[in-house]
């Protein structure tokens, strides 16, 4: 299945991806894309229906975030060996793990806002995982189970507030619109290998980003087990998993994302989103 949030940013509906592409409206059916939904009983009720039977929702309807706002809002760092080198930092032996404030998501196509004081925005495709079940101090091998599915994020960065400002990553990560997620979530029958899907970023058309989640140096098993140590993960929680080479901070010079930019990106299965940047207008 493909699962998306439809509507007016706050007023988004339930809804399900039928085989033409077409949105079909769930909110007779669940109230959102969230806890109760994502829970094996939820996602094996929403297998069971027949989408043809269900309203189409208006077409060219704005799609929001894929998920209602989750608890926990889970990101990790330098999770590519390749990424991790042009950023000038060691490969982590265990995974670098922040958070970004879960009111930063929002829709796949919503405007990214430059920050007051942003100087250095940057731009960042990743796969995200949304959990499906309560992981608490679980084992790689049973990871599968607690996994609802997949689906794109853009890690946007203010590398300034992250980077030069000490204290923790947090500030240059959680800013408002920092965090664009969907256009889908996808469930796991859906994707083959997700250790194998082809990973792309431009800027204004521009090449930007290239790579594949099979250099990710810990995988996204291991990820929802490790993390599952250090913390509760709900049923509805996001995890985006790092990125790959070719961020604006890796450039030389660096370059960087300013109002009027356009960013475009996708990952293989997981569909694609498009941002206007715009400056803060407060």
């Amino acid at each position: 299945m493909k699962l998306v949030r439809f509507g007016a940013p706050g007023e988004e509906k339930p809804g399900l991806i039928d085989a033409d592409g077409i949105v079909r409206d769930l909110s007779a059916i669940v109230p959102d894309i969230g806890a109760d939904t994502l829970s094996p009983a939820g996602m094996a009720a929403l297998a069971a229906l027949s989408p043809a039977a269900l309203p189409a929702a208006p077409a060219g309807v704005r799609l929001g975030p894929c998920v209602a706002r989750p608890g926990h809002f889970i990101a990790v760092g330098l999770n590519y060996a390749d990424h991790a080198e042009e950023a000038g930092m060691a490969i982590p032996a265990e995974p670098v793990l922040f958070s970004k404030a879960p009111n930063c998501i929002v829709g796949p196509n919503d405007d990214i806002i430059q920050p007051r004081g942003s100087t250095k925005l940057d731009w960042e495709v990743e796969l995200g995982i949304v959990i499906g079940k309560t992981a608490r101090y679980i084992e790689e091998a049973d990871a599968p189970a607690h996994i609802a599915g997949f689906c794109l994020a853009n890690d946007v960065s203010e590398r300034a507030f992250q980077i030069e400002q000490g204290g923790q990553w947090i500030k240059g990560k959680s800013c408002e619109t920092f965090g664009p997620l969907g256009p889908w979530l996808v469930t796991p029958d859906e994707i083959p290998d997700v250790q194998n899907l082809a990973m792309w970023c431009d800027v204004n058309g521009e090449k930007r980003q290239r790579g594949s989640t099979r250099t990710m140096i810990f995988n996204v098993n291991f990820l929802v087990a490790y993390i599952s140590q250090f913390m509760v993960l709900d049923v509805g929680d996001v995890i985006i998993t790092g990125t790959p080479p070719g961020v604006g901070l890796g450039m030389k010079p660096p370059v960087y994302l300013k109002p009027g930019d356009v960013v475009t990106l996708g990952v293989e299965g997981l569909g694609e989103q498009r941002q206007n940047v715009v400056a803060f207008a407060g």
